[in-house]
């Protein structure tokens, strides 16, 4: 493909939009694809269907749709209608009978009922919202995430594994159960694709379920894409204890089938309230020890983080971390990533 642009007359013209995919799902995926969004790119999101956590898993278990959690935060991430829209999708009732519930997923379990495929819910939300770029669903099975640790113990569902914080076991695999086909968008758009941006986000439980879905791994694996992860900045308690950015890595690849071809870590400091606060949780800094582990790609380390506490609604139940990318700082990294 032809190089992104050119300059003329002191101002960029760009040839040919990159085609950007992000895989992944939760604040991550909303956090890179907030900043990615303001770029010439031709940008897309591959969105795990997992959750089963929350006012998602609600839904999904009593009107039997598909969790619409983390399409809705891609959805609004990539935005560009008026900010009350974006509040209003983004808004959780605080009490009453709705108390928890999140006024997007209702709205998307809504048209789920009224359309007649989920290509036309996705659609129909991307319209309102008026989405700059596409937001895929990685299957429309109806499946669930589990893992086994090494102790034997198994969990299945995504929100009891992520509330199972207290899990000293290392996780020895994921499944998903039932197996899930793929969705032929998705699959299509990570062939075309020049760019694949796996993460930030919960490694077993946001970026793995996707590769777990047929035919995600091996299309990765066979794509002409440039593939980078966003390293996760601390450690999940109950999934990556004690994991250093090797450890992580190590992970990825067992499901990926591949390394990826660059890394990108943040070196920025981290304010000690913030670590504090983890070190309650049992969490910890991710220690880059890539270069003594064998890593043969390419590793950037910039300053990527949000020094500022991320508050979550009060009736939001869900353990939740305080410390996040800043979606301004990691666009600008994957920016020079794309067009150099």
């Amino acid at each position: 493909m032809s190089t992104g642009g050119m300059e003329t007359s002191g101002r960029t013209h760009f040839v040919n939009m990159k085609k950007v995919t992000v895989i992944g799902g939760g604040t991550g995926t909303f956090v890179v694809l907030s900043g990615l969004k303001q770029y010439p790119i031709d940008l897309g999101a591959i969105v795990t269907m997992m959750d089963s956590g929350g006012s998602t898993g609600v839904l999904r278990d009593q009107l039997g749709v598909l969790p619409p959690g983390d399409l809705r935060q891609c959805l609004v991430a990539l935005s560009e209608a008026p900010l009350l829209w974006r509040k209003l999708f983004l808004y959780r009732f605080e009490t009453g009978d709705l108390a928890g519930h999140n006024f997007g997923n209702l709205f998307l379990s809504a048209l789920e009922k009224v359309c007649s495929n989920y290509d036309e819910v996705i659609n129909t939300a991307s319209f309102v919202l008026k989405t700059k770029g596409k937001v895929m669903p990685v299957t429309f099975d109806n499946s669930n995430l589990g893992v086994e640790y090494k102790s034997g113990k198994t969990v299945k569902g995504e929100n009891d594994i992520e509330e199972n914080i207290h899990e000293s076991s290392p996780i020895k695999r994921a499944f998903l159960e039932p197996s899930a086909n793929p969705n032929r968008q998705a699959v299509k758009r990570i062939i075309n694709s020049d760019l694949l941006i796996i993460g930030p986000g919960d490694l077993y439980t946001s970026i793995i379920p996707i590769l777990l879905v047929k035919m995600i791994k091996e299309n990765m694996v066979s794509s002409k894409a440039k593939i980078i992860f966003i390293m996760n900045l601390m450690t999940k308690s109950g999934q990556t204890n004690n994991y250093k950015a090797s450890h992580h890595l190590k992970a990825l690849e067992i499901y990926l089938g591949r390394s990826p071809d660059m890394i990108l870590l943040n070196s920025g400091k981290i304010p000690s309230e913030i670590l504090q606060w983890y070190r309650q949780h049992n969490e910890k800094v991710v220690e880059n020890d890539l270069v003594s582990n064998g890593f043969k790609g390419k590793i950037i380390e910039a300053d990527l983080i949000d020094t500022h506490q991320f508050k979550k609604s009060a009736s939001d139940n869900l353990t939740r971390s305080i410390l996040r990318h800043d979606s301004l700082k990691l666009a600008t990294e994957l920016k020079k990533i794309i067009y150099p």
